[in-house]
């Protein structure tokens, strides 16, 4: 059984929900939920979704591994991209100034001549 498999039924086990309660719910053969809840069915994101709707929880966390708090992985993920956007900036920023200043050397160069 994968992780997501392992969380879809863990949701489902605390909504206090059967199979079958879910299966009706998506409209789906119980099954085909088995399958999906087993991890013998590869599921599609759509699908996921659709799980992750109905039991009130996110497709992170169907997705996390066992212990991982998603949103605060998600967290620290975008923090660093930030930080890794404001020091791209700071390089755009700083080529910026330096075809500013080449620019003018340039265009002192062909005043003199």
């Amino acid at each position: 059984m994968n992780t997501i498999s392992k969380n879809i039924k863990r949701f489902r086990q605390k909504k206090g929900w059967s199979q079958r309660e879910v299966a009706e719910q998506l409209n789906i053969s119980i099954p085909a939920f088995s399958k999906i809840e087993n991890g013998i069915t590869d599921i599609n994101l759509k699908r996921l979704g659709q799980i992750a709707t109905l039991l009130e929880a996110s497709i992170m966390d169907l997705m996390a591994t066992d212990g991982e708090n998603p949103q605060s992985k998600h967290s620290m993920h975008v923090n660093m991209l930030k930080i890794k956007l404001a020091k791209k900036e700071e390089e755009v920023i700083d080529l910026q100034r330096r075809v500013i200043e080449l620019y003018e050397e340039v265009k002192k160069k062909n005043k003199g001549n």
